[in-house]
């Protein structure tokens, strides 16, 4: 079995001084890794090809074959971290909360402890804000728009 551990500690030294950061990691008992990364400005294909590398480097295949696979999260996928929100300030969001309540709106803030969301108002009024605590959120993806 691969050291998990190990692993780990490659893709956090790969990052580290970069604005990459690791979302999901996950390796499983048939030895597939799986790793998931975001940027504070986005990821581009060779950023996932110099993690692969220095991962692929790092082990031994001799020892144990694997099968790995280094992926950019997108726009598809759930925000999971803080810095993911804070990333996305300014963009739509759905989020579904922990009761199954489904909210869209303006990302505005998000904080250690919570996200702002401007939700749309009425005709002839402003929007107004909904706080949100990260505990409370079940789901949140950025809404993706065509115009």
């Amino acid at each position: 079995m691969i050291d998990k551990l190990h692993v780990l500690n490659v893709i956090n030294t790969a990052l580290e001084g970069s604005d990459k950061f690791l979302v999901d990691f996950r390796i499983t008992t048939d030895n597939r890794i799986f790793v998931s990364i975001d940027g504070d400005n986005g990821v581009v294909i060779d950023d996932c090809i110099a993690l692969s590398r220095a991962i692929e480097n790092s082990l031994n295949r001799d020892e144990e074959d694997f099968e790995l696979n280094v992926a950019s999260a997108g726009l598809d996928t759930p925000l999971k971290l803080q810095r993911q929100y804070r990333k996305n300030v300014g963009r739509d969001v759905v989020v579904t909360t922990q009761d199954g309540e489904v909210i869209e709106g303006r990302l505005e803030e998000a904080d250690d402890q919570h996200i702002t969301l401007r939700l749309p108002g009425k005709k002839n009024a402003t929007a107004e804000p909904r706080t949100i605590a990260y505990a409370d959120i079940r789901t949140a993806k950025v809404a993706i728009r065509f115009n």
